[in-house]
């Protein structure tokens, strides 16, 4: 199935202005990202060796994991550079979640954490979703990740320039529309709320949908310690954001707070 085109200034940015690769591994919140993905679908996914699709899954970060814990991973993304990085951990090739080429029925899981970042548009989002309950198999599971609409009063709070005019007037305006332009900074992007998340879910077929707090409602505490003094916070302090994140899962007002969303769901058997 021939893939749609990427908004170009998606590709300039992970092929030239910023390092995907080390994400998640560089500070104490993509620590804390990668460490309540993990936990989380470990939840839900089936016992290894299944087969995994990670659509979208840069450079192969959560790739690695799914290889180490005994999963058939094959990764598809639309940036050349982290294809060729990935294909150190998995078969990966180029693609787009919105036309998978890839037959109905055809894995265990499929992942798709970060295509809903950079598709400001619902029926991309939702031709995205469509296209991994497609190719998942009856009964499959479906994972999807998706920015809190949020996140950037928290993030730049931490960051501690959330006061300056040219900051605040972009914030209002992700607040307000949900979107972002990808003039500066970051790129073009979409902010989620929970419940649009578990709609778009739902709305692609999937049942029993999900939606989780990844970080939990005191991640930009790490953000905010690394920024003021230069330094890793404490392990106590993380693991303390750690326990706040997963004892936050009851709570739905408190998704509003995290970084990033997960909603999980299963195509009908």
């Amino acid at each position: 199935m021939a893939s749609p085109e990427l908004a170009p200034e998606v590709t300039t940015f992970y092929t030239s202005l910023f390092d995907e690769g080390s994400r998640l591994t560089s500070s104490a919140d993509g620590r804390l990202e990668l460490l309540r993905t993990q936990e989380l679908l470990r939840r839900f996914l089936p016992e290894a060796p299944a087969r995994v699709l990670d659509v979208g899954g840069g450079t192969g970060a959560h790739a690695r994991w799914l290889v180490a814990d005994g999963y058939e991973v094959r990764l598809v993304d639309p940036v050349a550079r982290h294809v060729e990085q990935a294909r150190d951990i998995c078969p990966a090739e180029l693609g787009d979640a919105r036309g998978l080429d890839a037959q109905d029925s055809s894995y265990d899981v499929v992942a798709l954490l970060g295509p809903l970042y950079h598709l400001p548009e619902r029926e991309d989002r939702l031709r995205a979703l469509r296209e991994a309950a497609r190719v998942a198999r009856p009964g499959g599971l479906v994972a999807a990740a998706a920015i809190n609409r949020y996140s950037s009063v928290f993030e730049h709070t931490a960051l501690a320039h959330l006061h300056h005019e040219r900051l605040r007037d972009s914030i209002t305006d992700i607040l307000a529309t949900a979107t972002y332009d990808g003039r500066r900074g970051f790129t073009v992007s979409y902010f989620h709320r929970a419940e649009e998340l578990a709609a778009e879910v739902r709305a692609a077929g999937l049942r029993e949908v999900e939606v989780f707090g990844i970080e939990g409602p005191t991640w930009s505490l790490l953000k905010a310690v690394e920024q003021s003094t230069g330094a890793p916070p404490s392990e106590e302090l993380f693991r303390s954001a750690l326990t706040a994140a997963r004892l936050a899962e009851p709570y739905p007002e408190l998704l509003a707070a995290s970084s990033h969303l997960l909603a999980v769901g299963r195509n009908p058997d």
